[in-house]
């Protein structure tokens, strides 16, 4: 497993993340065989958010009640969470109540006294940063959190939270697949006025956050679009998936290790957000953290989901 900067924590992490946002539902058994598949390739680093589940904090809580991790094997492993989403409304609450409530609460359901790293899991168009801050500080102080970042915010939104909150925005996880890349794909295409993929619709995420030593989470790894399905075997995506199979059989690996090679080949070293909960597929995704695909192959996979390589 390919370990990474975590931006500038001094932290290394793996480059391949498990996702719990569907184990609500599972025994404490099944979750432990996952976990423990995750753990077995390398995998340490765990992703929730309070509204994961059928309940607010049902996937903390139930990974918490199967896991019941000692305190050494607690701190043996990175816990993520996030917080800013309100399912009930639906919208989105960044004051500083909210966030403090939250975060108690993804505490409470975890069972420990602390989170590596919380994450604002949408921008919320009515933020006042100043509030964010107040939280900030006092999760900090607290030793409650100890990394912050954003999910799928763009770099003026991270400019906005950066003017105000003092402690560095560490991560920014978003939506990548090979066939979901517009974050990587309006750039190579820069220039071309008549080509769709030439408009930037995030502002340049990639590139700022590397400027910005902020490490890129990619979520969804092999959906073909928002929710719409995995690309992997689709006859939707059949010349992708012709190259896909070529390169698992050239590297011994699965097709799913080559979708993860392609977002981890990328020298913005990002880290790869798994939401699978069948532990093999945990194994298939692990083997693709370190796979060497060259440029050829790189650029041929992204020409075969669709896109324009001028």
């Amino acid at each position: 497993m390919l370990r990474v900067p975590l931006s500038t924590t001094g932290i290394t992490v793996p480059n391949v993340v498990l996702g719990l946002m569907r184990i609500q539902e599972l025994t404490d058994q099944e979750v432990r065989t996952l976990v423990g598949t995750a753990l077995d390739h390398g995998i340490d680093f765990f992703d929730h958010a309070d509204v994961y589940g059928s309940t607010v904090h049902g996937c903390e809580r139930r990974f918490a009640e199967a896991m019941q991790l000692s305190p050494s094997q607690r701190e043996s492993v990175v816990l993520q969470s996030k917080a800013g989403i309100v399912p009930s409304g639906p919208y989105f609450d960044y004051s500083a109540a909210h966030i403090l409530e939250a975060v108690d609460g993804s505490l409470a359901a975890l069972g420990t006294d602390y989170l590596d790293i919380l994450l604002l899991h949408r921008p919320d168009a009515l933020v006042e940063p100043e509030e964010v801050a107040e939280a900030f500080d006092t999760l900090h102080a607290a030793g409650k959190v100890r990394a912050f970042g954003v999910s799928n915010h763009t770099p003026g939104q991270i400019e906005l939270l950066r003017r105000h909150v003092r402690q560095p925005l560490v991560a920014n996880q978003v939506q990548l697949s090979i066939t979901h890349a517009s974050l990587v794909a309006h750039g190579i295409a820069a220039n071309m006025e008549s080509l769709d993929q030439s408009v930037s619709r995030d502002n340049g995420i990639v590139d700022y956050c590397r400027l910005h030593d902020i490490t890129l989470q990619a979520w969804s790894p092999v959906q073909a679009g928002f929710f719409t399905g995995s690309f992997l075997g689709s006859p939707d995506y059949a010349e992708l998936n012709a190259v896909i199979d070529r390169l698992a059989a050239e590297y011994a690996v699965t097709p799913t290790a080559i979708a993860i090679a392609w977002i981890t080949r990328h020298p913005a070293r990002m880290q790869v957000v798994l939401g699978t909960t069948t532990p093999q597929r945990v194994a298939d995704s692990a083997a693709g953290s370190d796979i060497p695909l060259t440029r050829a192959q790189w650029y041929e996979l992204f020409r075969a989901a669709g896109y324009v390589v001028p």
